[in-house]
């Protein structure tokens, strides 16, 4: 279904001026003002059943070398309203079927003195408001440069705020808890060594921001559809507790190379006194043009195996041999160098982990290490790294691949660029070619080190456009794409469903180096899953890594029910049981969970939520009558109570629990876990304990 209405009178009301209009949301929730201040800078607000969210916020954007910004002396010129009404069917998602329901207001702009105009268009949704600048094609405005952009987020009090510290380059943090008048302060502590990291203010902070009022309104700040744009931070003004966006420059300061049609991406702002409602938001992606790809039967969700956490641990490495200081491809002569003895990527070691992947149900198998190169090529400003095509010797491609084909598995390629995103696209059509040769039909694409040319940031328009037509040139060849250490997500899932993951956060593999708060998860999802799916890499049950490698001390922060639970609470297409096949072998009851989970989804009930406490999910599997339940808790102890009501009426099921002992913890007893059955009807209730760091999961099928 889909409705669409244009008029100018409806929810449209003048006030206080003959240039205000106020939007209302469909629900009538959400009330925003828009009006012109005396010097004609254009100005938002915003408010959720009547409590001030967003005070009177500046729009509008900073010009390089041009006498005059796009900042004030506006007059309106035009408005028009509409309210849309739709439901569409992702390609693969939380649910089946996503309602896109708004009420807009476009304002056309014209400037005085330089008769250049654009628009500001709002969209107000029942989860919050969207808006972004478009800029029509004219005369007086046709390529410019974005100084930057002075989009406003006035905050009406010192909320609690859930923060990583602004980057150009990484994500990879844990978040920070605070007080915004406390950024300040907290901002070198908030920061941790990465292979790429720039950072650029002690109030600067990264989106999707979460806060918390403390009336109880749950505050996110966000974007959505970042395409041919940089990428947004938010710099706090901490006297008036004012954010400001940040774009992420180029090499020499830039922030935006535009040429009229064109519009920026949209700013978010989701608001609810309800924090479930914050995640089970489809915003982000209603504000993403529809699906561009015809044909999506190739597009698959997949639950994998794979090499890469022996070797994130120390087990084993990526490289084939040590001879070498130093390689060059096409001149290192691979065949007469002696193998190191601790390569992963060997074809022995990989067809265990097929036969493992191919016994337990899994679809396929991710292989990192695999390719010439990987001796030298972090570190030395390599543009010419990889080729993606050429082997190490005891990498047998086409006999890895009939193995696997032989035993109903897919192969995963991987594809590390070093930051060399140049390399990367001259080599793009052969690299995917070679993938569909051999058949791989997806790839983890990763970004590590900083970005080549020297001094491009992972963030800034330049490179996200690389990421787009990596992600568009994967389409034409049917490749399922999930990439590391790029920007991250903002609904672009939508348009583009073969982008089936990302990184973009802190992941599992920071277990590996020192370990990660045990309340991380109990945040990504409130805050870097809002723009999309995250290739987390859950499933560690060895949490000890010296009994992997005895070089490495870290220790992983989680229980193995929370490592269960993640599957359901982390939602992605993309779900990789990322331990060894040995660990698993040990715990076979409990690795029966990550076999029986599903990775598509009909519908998802948010039943508890809170950011940085806990989060409890129930899931329905798409096709079956059955449910998941997962539950994720942070450093205090509680017990979890659900209601079962989701579940059809009249019917019967049996509930598998998987769960904390009653000793468990994350630091001292990561492996204590109990598993019961029981049966339960829409009517049933659960109270559970969440050990720290702990949690639990369910899985429910029909009793036929």
């Amino acid at each position: 279904m889909k409705h669409l209405i244009f008029t100018s009178l409806i929810w449209l009301a003048l006030f206080s001026g003959a240039h205000a209009q106020q939007l209302k949301s469909p629900n009538q929730a959400f009330i925003m003002d828009f009006s012109l201040q005396s010097d004609g800078t254009p100005t938002y607000a915003l408010k959720y059943k009547n409590k001030e969210v967003i005070k009177t916020s500046k729009l509008g954007l900073e010009l390089k070398n041009d006498e005059k910004s796009l900042l004030n002396d506006f007059t309106v010129v035009d408005t028009k309203t509409a309210t849309f009404d739709e439901n569409w069917k992702p390609v693969w998602g939380e649910v089946a079927e996503i309602r896109n329901h708004y009420n807009e207001l476009a304002v056309t702009l014209n400037q005085k003195g330089t008769d250049r105009q654009i628009v500001i268009r709002f969209r107000l949704f029942d989860e919050g408001l969207g808006f972004r600048y478009e800029f029509p094609s004219q005369k007086n405005l046709t390529y410019f440069i974005i100084k930057e952009e002075r989009t406003q987020f006035a905050m009406a009090a010192d909320h609690t705020a859930f923060w990583i510290p602004g980057d150009y380059d990484t994500q990879e943090y844990d978040f920070t808890t605070s007080k915004l008048s406390e950024i300040r302060g907290l901002s070198e502590k908030a920061k941790t060594a990465n292979v790429s990291q720039t950072s650029f203010s002690t109030t600067g902070v990264q989106t999707s921001l979460m806060m918390k009022s403390a009336d109880g309104l749950y505050i996110n700040l966000h974007e959505a559809a970042l395409i041919n744009y940089s990428c947004m931070h938010l710099n706090l003004d901490d006297k008036n507790m004012i954010f400001e966006s940040w774009l992420t420059p180029d090499a020499i300061g830039d922030k935006g190379y535009m040429q009229a049609p064109n519009t920026s991406p949209w700013r978010t702002v989701m608001v609810s006194d309800d924090a479930r409602d914050i995640l089970a938001s489809k915003m982000t992606l209603n504000l993403n043009d529809p699906c561009k790809i015809e044909d999506t039967s190739w597009i698959k969700p997949v639950k994998y195996v794979g090499v890469w956490w022996e070797m994130i641990t120390g087990k084993s490495s990526w490289s084939y041999t040590n001879e070498y200081p130093a390689v060059q491809l096409g001149i290192t002569d691979f065949s007469k160098a002696k193998p190191n003895g601790t390569h992963g990527a060997t074809t022995t070691n990989v067809k265990k982990y097929i036969d493992f992947a191919a016994a337990n149900g899994f679809g396929g198998v991710l292989v990192e290490g695999w390719n010439e190169g990987w001796e030298d090529w972090f570190g030395h400003s390599k543009d010419y790294v990889f080729d993606f095509v050429t082997p190490y010797p005891d990498f047998d491609v086409k006999g890895i691949q009939a193995y696997a084909k032989s035993k109903g598995v897919k192969m995963i390629m991987h594809h590390e660029t070093s930051g060399s995103v140049r390399n990367y696209e001259r080599h793009l059509d052969k690299a995917y070619q070679f993938m569909n040769d051999n058949g791989y039909d997806a790839v983890k694409s990763g970004y590590v080190g900083n970005i080549l040319p020297q001094g491009e940031n992972h963030y800034n328009q330049w490179v996200v456009n690389h990421y787009q037509y990596a992600l568009e040139k994967a389409a034409e060849y049917k490749i399922m794409v999930n990439a590391h250490e790029a920007v991250r997500p903002t609904g672009i899932s939508r348009t583009y469903p073969n982008l089936i993951g990302n990184e973009s956060a802190r992941g599992t593999e920071y277990q590996s180096f020192g370990g990660s708060k045990p309340n991380h998860v109990t945040l990504l999802p409130f805050t870097r899953l809002i723009g999309g799916p995250m290739d987390y890499t859950p499933g560690i049950f060895e949490m000890d890594l010296s009994k992997l490698n005895p070089d490495n001390h870290s220790h992983v922060n989680s229980t193995i029910a929370n490592q269960l639970a993640l599957y359901v609470t982390m939602y992605s297409p993309l779900q990789m049981a990322a331990d060894l096949p040995e660990n698993y072998n040990r715990f076979l009851d409990a690795f029966q969970f990550i076999k029986d989970v599903a990775i598509d989804w009909t519908e998802s009930k948010y039943l508890e939520a809170e950011p940085g406490q806990y989060i409890t999910v129930a899931r329905k599997a798409k096709g079956t009558n059955n449910w998941f339940v997962g539950n994720v808790n942070g450093e205090t102890p509680r017990t979890s109570n659900i209601k079962f009501d989701f579940l059809e009426k009249g019917k019967k099921y049996t509930a598998t629990i998987y769960a904390d002992a009653k000793d468990a913890h994350y630091k001292t007893n990561p492996q204590a876990y109990v598993i019961r059955k029981v049966v339960v009807t829409s009517k049933s209730k659960l109270s559970q304990l969440s050990a720290p760091g702990g949690g639990y999961a369910v899985s429910i099928t029909e009793i036929k």
